[in-house]
């Protein structure tokens, strides 16, 4: 039995590396996409833009406009004569957010009064406009507790500390997560593409006529899929240490035996695809389907606890749910083993649900 499966593993290997093109799919636009995406996909906001109307021309407001020019946060400073003007910079998107100096500002402010600061942020980019909105307020903040003096305004000093991640470095969010992403799209191709490849070849006959069982042809087409994948993972997470230099304080064994876990769960999902796409186009819409609801349900793009409550429950049949609370537990605040295996075990249970649906799947075809 082993030296079949064996046999099949190296036939599945030699399919895939043999084709110039497969061998290209396999290393190019992966490590592409994880270089690509780790500047492209940035969750920061720089280089805001902003329109001023300024209707004081106080020391005070100058100051303040001074300041916004400095900050790095905001990369164009366009100033406005009428509200009109403020009103159009916005509807043609010219600038974010739009700020107004009352004429009185300088004075109010001198005076200990309310001096009232109006900033419109730009709601079609609400996410950005509120992080923006958020740039304009702390520096208003630290300004304010510059120029008071200690005796008038009780003064609060926040000391602020992020842990995991002092510098608040998105790359450091972002490559461990992009690492697993890419995998399970490596992963989804091998797999949902082997049987089909197989039927349109005209080799899936041959297959049939073998001495092989159904469950060594699932492992034939399941070991090279997980041997693969580990490999392409491995090459992430070496580029993402030892190029980008994102700290990895955890266990390497650990690690991979969740990535090992993870892997053989999308295994079951992309061999169930193969096992019903007649076609390699088929199995490509199936790949789609798949990818792109496990990564919008894993939490990368948005917390899981900011979704609607009816659809929380759906995330914990995502094995990308668990696999991204690992990787950046490991890589950024050396997560202990049990929280690791907390978060493995259902991925367990969600391999071996889809490995045998992959199994009946295939004996059903046969039948």
């Amino acid at each position: 039995m082993w030296l079949r499966i064996a046999t099949l593993i190296r036939k599945e290997v030699l399919a895939v590396l043999r084709d110039p093109r497969n061998r290209m799919a396999l290393v190019m636009p992966p490590i592409l996409q994880l270089f690509l995406f780790s500047f492209t996909g940035t969750l920061e906001v720089k280089h805001v833009s902003l329109g001023i109307w300024n209707r004081d021309y106080g020391q005070v407001a100058n100051e303040l406009i001074q300041r916004f020019y400095a900050s790095p946060n905001f990369g164009h400073v366009e100033f406005a004569h009428s509200r009109a003007e403020l009103q159009q910079m916005i509807d043609d998107q010219r600038v974010m957010l739009a700020i107004t100096f009352l004429p009185d500002f300088s004075r109010d402010f001198n005076e200990r009064h309310v001096a009232p600061l109006q900033v419109i942020a730009d709601g079609r980019k609400s996410n950005s406009s509120q992080i923006a909105q958020g740039y304009v307020t702390q520096i208003v903040n630290q300004f304010t507790s510059e120029q008071t003096s200690t005796g008038s305004v009780p003064n609060v000093g926040v000391v602020q500390r992020t842990w995991f991640n002092p510098n608040l470095d998105y790359i450091w969010f972002t490559l461990p997560s992009l690492a697993v992403m890419i995998t399970l799209q490596i992963c989804l191709n091998v797999t949902a593409m082997s049987v089909a490849r197989e039927r349109e070849m005209g080799t899936f006959d041959q297959l049939l006529v073998s001495p092989m069982r159904p469950l060594e042809i699932m492992a034939g087409k399941s070991i090279p899929a997980l041997i693969l994948a580990l490999l392409e993972v491995t090459v992430f997470i070496l580029i993402t240490v030892f190029i980008f230099r994102v700290p990895f304080h955890g266990s390497v064994p650990f690690l991979y035996l969740s990535l090992t876990v993870f892997v053989i769960a999308m295994i079951g999902i992309g061999l169930s695809i193969s096992s019903i796409a007649v076609t390699q186009q088929q199995a490509m819409l199936g790949i789609m389907t798949v990818l792109l609801p496990a990564t919008l349900l894993s939490g990368y793009a948005a917390p899981i606890e900011n979704m609607p409550n009816w659809l929380q429950p759906f995330t914990y049949a995502n094995p990308l749910r668990y696999i991204m609370v690992v990787i950046k537990g490991v890589f950024l605040k050396n997560m202990p083993p049990i929280e690791i295996l907390n978060n493995t075990w259902p991925m367990a249970v969600i391999a071996l649900f889809t490995l045998s649906l992959a199994t009946w799947l295939f004996r059903r075809r046969l039948a």
